[in-house]
């Protein structure tokens, strides 16, 4: 059993920072992609940031120097640091991960971006 258990999300000024994490557990024979999505009230999910296992990285334009994704594949954990984020970037954002045959998401954590 696969489980992708997310953290990290919250209330945050403009201009602020957020980090969200992605734990995956179980059992795991090799992690192919892990990235994250997001999906606005009344919009489609979106790929926000994704990482093969060789190590590209792929942004929506409209992240493109303000989230950086990264893995820490000791502790088969993504991370997407998120800078300068602005009312848009508000969201429900999910972990996507693509392990041995399967494609997995974690539950969702909310990004609120609001003075």
């Amino acid at each position: 059993q696969v489980q992708l258990v997310e953290s990290g999300g919250g209330l945050v000024q403009p201009g602020g920072s957020l980090t969200l994490s992605c734990a995956v557990s179980g059992n795991i024979f090799r992690i192919y992609a892990m990235g994250w999505y997001r999906q606005a009230p009344g919009k489609q999910r979106e790929l926000v940031a994704g990482m093969i296992s060789g190590g590209s990285t792929n942004y929506a334009d409209s992240v493109k120097g303000r989230f950086t994704i990264f893995r820490d594949n000791a502790k088969n954990t993504v991370i997407l640091q998120m800078n300068s984020l602005k009312p848009e970037d508000t969201a429900v954002y999910y972990c996507n991960a693509v392990i041995d045959f399967g494609d997995y998401w974690g539950q969702g954590t909310q990004v609120t971006v609001s003075s």
